[in-house]
């Protein structure tokens, strides 16, 4: 029986160290689980530094500690360590920041912080060893998102053991009430194994030199990769004050793939990488800056400080767990000839707004008389002008626009104010008795049409602002507006194309012979539309029905070139260059391009605006065999629309959203009210507000991005949104009409509770755990005493309590025989008191941690039997 009782004790024991294996975040965090941080009354954020999130997952809250920058541009820095000693997985970011007060933040992983303040000024550093960053928010650019499955390994063997995070405040105007600010990031941990590994890829020129007075100066950097595969995500550019624009490829086999391009003087956050790229054994990854030394008097060499430059392409990729290499770099040209094929692209600078080069550099006057809601505002008009993918298209069903009177609406534009244009054909129509077989027109006799065929509609309200074309076109086409605010459309009938004056009766240009079909330098044959360089003011026609080409001609009409020719259907598909119907023109300035529409080929065609030159075709299966407009938004989107698919094929009628980078489709969108039957015409602003124009529906439609129509239907609620809390967002809702409301907030009250309820189960399953060991303990104890008094007597309970002594003195033990749970831990694989892999990053965006603090391992031992003797 002795035996028996012994083996049930030693059962009950590992028991006990299975049951405390599987630890909850609490467990081991022995410094943190009941420690408060004092953060400032003002602050609305929990007092709470971890936070746990389940038996595997916790969340560590990381923000300022109630600070107020005392001049813009100032840099502040504080530092949290890691609060566990073995291995945890970084898999998400919650960032705490106000546009309005907070320009950009970084967070970096390292082993030693620049100083052990509770915070501090940037400029000492942020760390005294190498660090990585592994977070970056810039209010005005896309937050960093981990793919699932993807995430930072942190503790470990592997080094570091701090987080350091940087907040750079810009325009202090925001602070003038003194207010505490607690700014931060929530990061989501986990000791579940990720099956993929995030890492860094920095590559960097250290060599270049910028002549004063250079107007452009490339540095380029490339490096053969010999490495297991990894798959790229995000990117990140970074010069000095010179830098116009960042590039990186992937060049394999010759061919340069884009993982990114970038001006660096647009905040300098982590981008998604468009299209996802792998990069396997022996491809090169290949990198380029373009500087102006333009206003330098002596030379500027890469360096550290702000007088000098850096030249930058950081990568954020992924690799299988077995894999993984956690930070990798490149600081060579490996092969300068290769740079000879480097795309056009690379070398074109992206245009950037002034007010926007004085937010990224610090350079910030306090903006007098303005008050808080116009700096809100043009804080939320720059934050529209970063691309930002994460967004669906629907129909705006309370735009009153889609019940006017039209005839055929053929052609859409927006004007410098952005108000919408519509070109319409009023009361005539085209049909089959329009034209001969020769492309003259039949219906003469009709004369011009009468009505107004040039309508400007306020977008919102669909209110009518200003009308004209009376008596001028007999087929309106194409519509396209200048940057001066000119018009400039086609006629189909007079086979000509007309610049107007927005308010000039009579037009400043024509092209074309009135009612004269022709293929030569004077002539047009039916063209569908007109693109205007807003650069060069160089003019682009899409010539048309009958001839298949794009010609050029200059600001005041000249011919320059043309290029193009007809379909030969007999091969079947369409090669580069050959249209059947060039049908709708959009230019982009940004990359140097003209995208044409080719209608019948179903297919969107990209050329070169300088040359003509074929760059590439956009195609895909859901266009169907009719591809009729495309329109182009400065930040990379293209916009289209297709036919109505012909007997037998599936594919509807809709309108596409696309990223013009890859050509990747990204959303479709189709209207709610009313069907298209065959838009003839899409056109798209910067806030991403969609028109389509349907030539046969006679009907204007209006679209815009899903946020943003929530954002109106919560402003016309009378909801007003006010974040409390580090987690979760608490709505006060004044209901004045709109019964959706209640259920938005029934749909977060309900959220609420789901995650009360998580957080109760994770709590009783923890103190079952805890409590089973202790109930077999005591029936245990029982058993023995009653076996004792029945059986045994008193002698057997002498030899029960010395031989359960003796097993549990050996178990207890501190010595070479013994057990202890904390040394255990400590010798498994794997555990180590360190944090995360020494990683490296530029000297000009680092930043600094807070408080140390000792690491400690709880230990857990069963409480032992009343007359057990102890071990020492």
């Amino acid at each position: 029986m002795a035996g028996l009782v012994n083996n049930l004790l030693i059962l009950f024991l590992v028991f006990q160290n299975i049951c405390l294996g599987f630890r909850s975040p609490l467990s081991v965090f022995k410094r943190y689980k009941d420690t408060t941080r004092s953060l400032s009354s003002e602050c609305l954020g929990s007092d709470r530094l971890v936070i746990s999130l389940g038996l595997s997952d916790f969340a560590l809250d990381i923000r300022m500690p109630g600070v107020t920058p005392k001049q813009s541009d100032t840099y502040l820095c504080m530092s949290v360590p890691l609060p566990v000693d073995d291995e945890a997985y970084v898999v998400d970011f919650k960032p705490h920041a106000s546009m309005d007060t907070v320009h950009h933040m970084l967070l970096f992983g390292c082993n030693e912080p620049s100083s052990t303040e509770n915070y501090w000024d940037c400029d000492e550093g942020t760390c005294k060893d190498k660090s990585n960053i592994l977070y970056a928010w810039a209010r005005n650019a896309p937050p960093t998102r981990l793919p699932k499955g993807v995430g930072f390994r942190v503790g470990g063997e592997t080094g570091g053991r701090f987080f350091v995070l940087q907040v750079h405040y810009g325009d202090i105007s925001a602070f003038r009430d003194k207010h505490k600010d607690c700014s931060g990031v929530t990061l989501h941990l986990t000791h579940q194994k990720q099956p993929l590994i995030a890492g860094m890829y920095l590559m960097m020129s250290v060599n270049t030199v910028i002549p004063p007075g250079e107007k452009v100066v490339d540095a380029d950097i490339a490096c053969h990769y010999k490495r297991f595969p990894m798959h790229l995500f995000a990117y990140r550019v970074h010069t000095h004050r010179l830098g116009k624009v960042v590039s990186g490829y992937r060049v394999r086999n010759g061919q340069w793939t884009l993982i990114g391009r970038q001006s660096p003087q647009l905040p300098q956050a982590f981008y998604p990488v468009e299209h996802p790229v792998d990069v396997n054994y022996d491809d090169i990854l290949a990198a380029r800056c373009v500087f102006s030394g333009e206003g330098r008097t002596t030379e500027t060499r890469i360096g550290g400080t702000a007088n000098d430059e850096m030249c930058n392409f950081y990568i954020m990729y992924y690799m299988e767990a077995k894999h993984a290499v956690s930070y990798m770099t490149c600081t060579q040209n490996a092969n300068p000839e290769m740079f000879r094929n480097i795309p056009q692209e690379a070398n074109i600078p992206i245009p950037v707004k002034s007010d926007m080069l004085k937010v990224t550099h610090g350079h910030h006057e306090e903006t007098k008389g303005t008050d808080k809601s116009s700096l809100l505002q043009q804080a939320k008009k720059e934050e529209e002008e970063i691309l930002d993918q994460d967004f669906h298209i629907e129909e705006a069903v309370e735009w009153p626009g889609l019940d006017l009177k039209l005839g055929q609406v053929s052609g859409l534009a927006l004007d410098p104010e952005n108000n919408l244009v519509i070109f319409h054909r009023g009361d005539h129509i085209w049909d089959e008795n329009s034209f001969d077989s020769k492309f003259v027109y039949q219906q003469r006799g009709l004369g011009p049409i009468e009505q107004n065929t040039i309508l400007v509609l306020n977008p919102s309200n669909a209110k009518l602002l200003h009308s004209m074309g009376r008596s001028l076109f007999y087929l309106p086409h194409g519509l396209s507006i200048d940057k001066n605010g000119n018009y400039w459309v086609t006629d189909v009938a007079l086979h000509q194309v007309f610049k107007l004056g927005a308010h000039d009766k009579e037009p400043l240009l024509i092209l074309g012979v009135a009612l004269q079909p022709g293929s030569d330098r004077n002539h047009f044959c039916q063209p569908t539309d007109v693109a205007v360089d807003p650069i060069t003011g160089s003019i682009y026609i899409s010539d048309g029905y009958c001839n298949s080409r794009v010609i050029q001609f200059t600001p005041k009409g000249l011919y320059v070139m043309q290029w193009g020719e007809g379909t030969e259907t007999s091969l079947g598909r369409a090669r580069p260059g050959q249209f059947h119907i060039p049908h709708s023109l959009a230019l982009i300035p940004d990359f140097s391009q003209l995208c044409i529409a080719d209608r019948e080929n179903g297919r969107i065609q990209c050329f070169k605006l300088e040359t003509g030159e074929f760059i590439r075709e956009i195609k895909h299966k859901s266009f169907g065999r009719e591809l009729f407009a495309v329109s182009y938004v400065p930040g990379g989107f293209l916009f289209a629309v297709n036919g109505m698919p012909y007997p037998g094929e599936a594919e509807p009628v809709q309108g596409f959203v696309m990223n013009f980078s890859t050509g990747e489709i990204i959303d479709t969108f189709i209207p709610l009210r009313k069907n298209f039957v065959m838009p003839h015409d899409v056109v798209a602003s910067e806030d991403k507000t969609v028109f389509v124009g349907d030539v046969h529906a006679r009907a204007v439609w209006k679209f815009a991005s899903l946020e943003k129509m929530e954002h109106r239907s919560v402003k016309k609620a009378g909801i007003e949104v006010q974040e409390i809390k580090e987690t979760e967002t608490i709505v006060e809702a004044r209901l004045k009409n709109t019964p959706e409301s209640t259920d938005h907030l029934k749909k977060q009250e309900k959220q609420h509770l789901v995650q009360q309820a998580s957080t109760g189960v994770s709590f009783v399953l923890i103190t079952t755990l805890l409590i089973i060991p202790v109930v077999v303990l005591l029936a245990i104890l029982l058993f023995i005493r009653w076996r004792k008094t029945t059986v045994y007597g008193a002698d057997g309970e002498h030899k029960l309590d010395s031989s359960s002594g003796r097993i549990l003195g050996k178990l207890r033990g501190k010595g070479g025989g013994g057990l202890n749970l904390g040394n255990f831990f400590a010798s498994h694989k794997g555990y180590s008191r360190k944090g995360f892999d020494r990683l490296s990053t530029e000297g000009s965006d680092q930043e600094k941690d807070e408080d140390d603090g000792t690491d400690s391992e709880e230990e857990c031992s069963a409480p032992p039997p009343p007359s057990a003797p102890s071990s020492s």
